[in-house]
């Protein structure tokens, strides 16, 4: 990856500098420096979407310019960001075109290769009957066209593993694994048990955590989250499997250890996930408060 910029000092534009390489990996201003770069982006499908009414009918905020607004507090947006992923929604294959076309003119700006491999298109339609007789478009980007999922696979969006119906049981699979490996790295640790505690919850439910307040879970599904993290407590202590339960789940007034398990994160995350839709007048807050 290369990059060039020219410096413009005294209305005079300096020689041209080429970098060889991204960010400085580790370094305290990378993230900074990616959110400037990245927002460029964001903006650009913003005010193309608002221009040309391309969203999925979804609104947040309020316009900064007071233009384009569908009612008093809001105006439609086309895209999402988290982190490195970046998920662009249209309600016809034009508007999706037109999108696709801001994209490869930010890149041709920049310098920077969009991996088209990695780029996919996803179709919803909630007429399952039309969905199904109904060929997905042919939308491209540098000359190449993007690969259509079918709503049955299982793709990344933004940062959970998830099926197109609304089938997220790929991140739930990644939540589990990734306790199971949690628990397992304790099995036979040198830790103090506070040590090794803050290594799984870290580690373990951590993963959890992410996805808690995103995803649907059942109560048997909690159920067998909960046993791994026993599971885990118990190999903290190095106990064995057959100790009683109950030490790790009563609250510390019961003489439990009141452990850390995915009720109370599931919890905690809805609760902040509610706090954070409310802080900013768009569409999340106006649902939030009628209920």
């Amino acid at each position: 990856m290369k990059a060039t910029v020219g410096l413009a000092s005294n209305d005079e534009e300096s020689a041209t500098i080429t970098f060889n390489t991204g960010v400085a990996q580790g370094s305290i201003t990378s993230p900074q420096l990616f959110n400037i770069f990245i927002s460029a982006l964001l903006r650009m499908l913003t005010v193309t979407g608002q221009n040309e009414d391309i969203s999925h009918g979804l609104q947040i905020g309020k316009d900064q310019k007071g233009d384009n607004q569908r009612d008093e507090n809001a105006y439609p947006f086309n895209n999402i960001g988290v982190i490195d992923d970046i998920s662009i929604f249209a309600d016809t294959p034009e508007g999706m075109q037109k999108l696709q076309n801001v994209v490869q003119e930010f890149t041709a700006w920049c310098g920077k290769q969009i991996n088209v491999k990695k780029t996919y298109l996803l179709v919803i339609n909630n007429d399952k009957k039309r969905r199904e007789q109904q060929l997905a478009p042919l939308l491209t980007i540098n000359g190449e066209t993007l690969q259509a999922m079918n709503l049955n696979d299982a793709c990344k969006y933004l940062k959970c593993s998830g099926m197109g119906n609304r089938d997220m049981r790929a991140t739930k699979e990644v939540v589990w694994q990734k306790i199971i490996a949690a628990r397992d790295l304790i099995k036979c640790h040198p830790l103090t048990p506070e040590l090794a505690t803050e290594l799984f919850t870290s580690k373990g439910m951590g993963v959890f955590r992410f996805s808690a307040a995103l995803i649907e879970w059942s109560e048997s599904e909690l159920n067998d989250v909960k046993r791994l993290c026993v599971q885990a407590y118990k190999n903290v202590w190095h106990l064995p499997r057959s100790t009683a339960s109950a030490l790790f789940i009563f609250p510390k007034t019961r003489a439990g250890k009141e452990s850390t398990l995915p009720m109370a994160v599931l919890t905690q995350e809805l609760l902040l996930h509610a706090e954070r839709c409310v802080r900013h007048e768009d569409v999340s807050q106006n649902i939030i408060l009628a209920g």
